[in-house]
């Protein structure tokens, strides 16, 4: 350590011949005793068989003191501080701390790229974050992917190449013609040293500007070993430009290998797709006019000029005559009717309305009838009809929720009409129950403006199938991801309605020691023999949902008889019927994954699982895809029903009872796939 910081001082020299071949970075009697003179530097060091690291300080080549022992991890760490603290004019020539923390950035990030065996962390002082840190064990594209971002690590190429005869080797990776960026990204390492060499940068870009856009530059990480006694380093004061011998000839080389590379990777384009943050979008300053004529500037008379690839010309508010032809949907057997209008329990319905208002029947027994199940039928019988059924309850008395006594709710008179959960329950009870008004918080703070403004005045085109749909908003075509849409207004409407469900009655019971079988014997539930035999676990689901059932009831308008059957199902959204297929799955999933030992937790795990079974799922909705259509080609119907129910019963809930997530925007549940004056462009160069 005596040695460390003196000048001149080295042991990489054991002859004068080796001045010719030497490919590491400097010397320390040049570097170090450099730093010495104009910074006070502190170094602590520690041998693999040492008992504990020494520490000394330097001034101007010299060791101040001799090294304290003190606790340290085996290697060198070497602290520079108060640089230039003795010489005024140089330190005055330093520009701002962000200027040269970027260009230390800037040089840590590159060598870390070409250094990938080794572990790089650069840190402002006080941060608690790293601007830069790679691991030891990464890879060359892991560091790529770290410092400049997945979009450039994903289309990279491998290069490499090498001539015996002029003496060189080069590896690297460069960009495909699927990426481009404004300013060209060139990391150029010559015998592992970053240096620039314009000739080279020129001869790489010409070979890009036949596959990249105008103006548009590539990603570029070269390694090229040269022999050291070819090497010209100084051509430049700081030695960031270098020249070799055969220059012309290795360059013509990497030129030619590149291009074989990117011709080979041209047969074929790949675009992905970047989900759309449409709050930025839809601000006040850039609203597109609607694409109406004769509309003047207020108080001037004039008219506004509206162009081509700013019209608007749908209008969200406009109806559709498949709107009022809802699909039939018949019921086998004629027992169907003769048990509409009775809830569990035998009552009927009255002029005073203090019980749940149902709907008539459709029976299900063809859904469920290859599983042994018991016939499960819903308390409705075709879509068309529930809105008569609804309008009847009202004119016999207005039907509302039976009163409870409990003190954390109270009874309130809704006069609304716009209720998602009961439209013909005009009385609702108020929830005081700190934990759901917590979540229904929860859910206001985490909604997304721009995104509701959007779902609120969209334009439905189509279903592309049961989990994506096309809806344009203004001049925007967007794709919508209706399975994760549809799963969030489902868990909204269980807490935001918490308690004032309707009851969809099943006409029959259905056991759940059956429902949950059925559950085990399907692969998505994941029994193994080694947690223990089916009957026993079942019997413990239905035994243990049992003594769940008052609370199931009240809260939630699930109903389970005392011998374990399931009797009803909330009613969520007017004309709307989840798909049977997934209940039991659903049974099995309320006793194994919600938690019911906290209250919060369990209301919201619930919820959670009740929005999945009731959401547009792709692996029920295509299974009687075949069937249904084939039933509307008997009946004369011209659409599908879950196409019917996906445009006029879920994302019309959309408009007017969705509060989207801000995480919407991140996870591709929206993406922006057209935008009509970007197509403008596109066919004003065509």
């Amino acid at each position: 350590m005596d040695l460390v910081c003196e000048r001149f001082t080295t042991s990489k020299l054991q002859k004068f011949e080796d001045l010719s071949t030497i490919s590491t970075y400097g010397f320390r009697g040049e570097a170090l005793a450099s730093i010495s003179h104009v910074a006070h530097v502190t170094i602590t060091t520690k041998t693999a068989d040492g008992k504990c690291a020494y520490r000394g300080n330097y001034c101007d080549g010299k060791l101040k003191a001799p090294p304290k022992p003190c606790a340290g991890n085996q290697g060198t760490q070497i602290t520079v501080e108060d640089l230039f603290y003795n010489v005024t004019t140089r330190r005055k020539a330093l520009k701002n701390p962000s200027e040269e923390y970027a260009k230390i950035v800037e040089v840590v990030s590159r060598y870390a790229i070409h250094n990938s065996g080794i572990s790089f962390a650069v840190k402002k002082q006080g941060d608690t974050v790293a601007d830069v840190r790679t691991l030891p064990n990464a890879t060359t594209v892991d560091n790529i992917r770290a410092i400049f971002g997945n979009a450039v690590s994903r289309e990279l190429i491998e290069v490499g190449c090498e001539d015996p005869k002029l003496g060189f080797r080069m590896k690297g990776y460069i960009s495909n013609a699927n990426y481009n960026v404004k300013k060209c990204i060139f990391l150029l390492f010559i015998n592992h040293r970053l240096v620039e060499s314009n000739a080279l940068k020129k001869a790489i870009e010409t070979v890009y500007a036949a596959y990249l856009p105008k103006n548009t530059h590539p990603f570029l990480y070269l390694s090229v070993e040269v022999a050291p006694q070819n090497i010209d380093v100084n051509v430049h004061p700081t030695k960031h430009e270098v020249h070799f011998l055969h220059e012309d000839s290795i360059i013509e080389c990497v030129q030619r290998h590149v291009e074989s590379k990117l011709l080979g990777s041209n047969s074929s384009r790949t675009y992905f797709t970047q989900t759309l943050l449409p709050g930025p979008a839809i601000s006040s300053s850039d609203i597109v006019k609607a694409a109406t004529t004769g509309s003047s500037s207020t108080g001037q008379g004039t008219t506004d000029r509206v162009y081509a690839h700013q019209m608007v010309r749908t209008d969200f508010r406009e109806q559709k005559l498949d709107a009022f032809l809802q699909p039939v949907i018949q019921a086998q057997g004629a027992a169907a009717s003769d048990t509409a209008g009775t809830d569990a329990a035998g009552q009927s319905n009255s002029a005073t309305g203090q019980q749940d208002s149902e709907m008539e029947e459709l029976k299900d027994s063809d859904l469920l009838a290859a599983a042994d199940v018991t016939n499960l039928e819903e308390s409705t019988r075709v879509p068309q009809e529930r809105g008569k059924t609804c309008s009847k309850s009202s004119d016999a008395g207005p039907a509302r929720k039976r009163p409870r006594a409990e003190s954390d709710v109270e009874m309130k008179e809704d006069d609304s009409g716009g209720g998602m959960t009961a439209a013909c329950i005009p009385r609702r009870r108020i929830i005081n129950l700190s934990s759901i008004l917590s979540l229904r918080e929860a859910i206001n703070c985490q909604a997304h403006k721009g995104l509701q403004e959007m779902l609120k005045n969209h334009v439905f085109v189509g279903s592309v199938n049961p989990q994506w749909a096309l809806a344009q908003y203004q001049t925007k075509l967007y794709l919508l991801n209706t399975t994760k849409l549809s799963q969030e207004l489902f868990y909204q409407i269980l807490i935001c309605d918490f308690g004032n469900f309707g009851v969809l009655r099943l006409s029959e019971s259905a056991p759940l020691y059956d429902l949950a079988m059925l559950a085990l014997d399907s692969p998505e539930s994941g029994w193994t023999e080694e947690d223990g035999p089916k009957e026993g676990l079942v019997e413990y689901i239905v035994q243990f949902l049992k003594k769940k059932t008052e609370m199931l009831q009240d809260y939630f308008s699930v109903e389970i008889d005392e011998e374990g059957n399931l009797t009803g199902l909330p009613l969520l959204l007017e004309n709307y019927v989840p798909a049977l297929e997934g209940l039991p799955m659903f049974i099995l999933r309320l006793a194994t994954e919600v938690n019911w030992d906290e209250e919060k937790a369990c209301f919201e795990t619930f919820s959670k699982e009740c929005s999945t079974f009731y959401s547009i799922r792709k692996q029920y909705t295509l299974e009687d895809l075949a069937s249904s259509s084939q039933q509307t080609e008997e009946l004369g119907s011209c659409a599908t029903p879950w196409k019917w129910m996906v445009e006029h019963v879920i994302y019309k809930a959309f408009r007017t009872h969705l509060l989207p997530a801000n995480h919407f925007t991140e996870d591709g549940s929206i993406l922006q796939i057209a935008n009509l004056p970007d197509l403008y462009k596109v066919f004003e160069r065509c």
